[in-house]
């Protein structure tokens, strides 16, 4: 069984890409999709996925393979944060480490600002960052204000 690649070539022949707005767009007709038909369909993580040749890709993959003819070496990361914003502009190769940088604060999280955290044994206000792939807690704080500056101060020291 031989796998066949995607290339830049056949996705042009059947993709338009769109780099100001991040849409692919069929150029040919398919069995329910027409020419100049929006391509994907959102994921529950809300990335666009589309289907090319009965193999399902990211469309954020897709966009970079588009644009530079190459499949991207590492992870993608969205600038902005924003899943289904492919434009290239807001897509960058990133590591996995920094790729885990560029992410929301957690829904769950009580003080709302990423590397601080309620530390139950400590009953105090826990200031953490990642440096070199490791993790570092900057300190306990009383008061959450202390925690978060610590915090920032930790990001501009480490060139976040």
């Amino acid at each position: 069984m031989t796998i066949k690649i995607l290339t830049q070539d056949r996705l042009k022949e059947l993709l338009q890409y769109d780099a100001k707005t991040g849409v692919f767009t069929w150029r040919v007709t398919r069995r329910t999709v027409k020419t100049g038909a929006v391509a994907g369909t959102r994921s529950i993580q809300n990335y666009i996925m589309v289907s090319v040749d009965a193999k399902v890709y990211s469309a954020h993959r897709l966009a970079w393979l588009y644009t530079h003819g190459v499949w991207p070496t590492l992870e993608l990361d969205h600038i902005n944060r924003t899943r289904d914003d492919n434009r290239i502009t807001n897509l960058r190769l990133a590591d996995r480490y920094i790729n885990t940088r560029n992410t929301k604060t957690r829904k769950d999280s009580l003080s709302g600002v990423k590397g601080v955290r309620w530390h139950k044994t400590q009953a105090r206000w826990e200031s953490r960052i990642q440096h070199n792939h490791k993790p570092i807690t900057i300190g306990y704080y009383g008061n959450l204000q202390d925690a978060v500056q610590a915090r920032k101060i930790a990001e501009i020291l480490l060139g976040w």
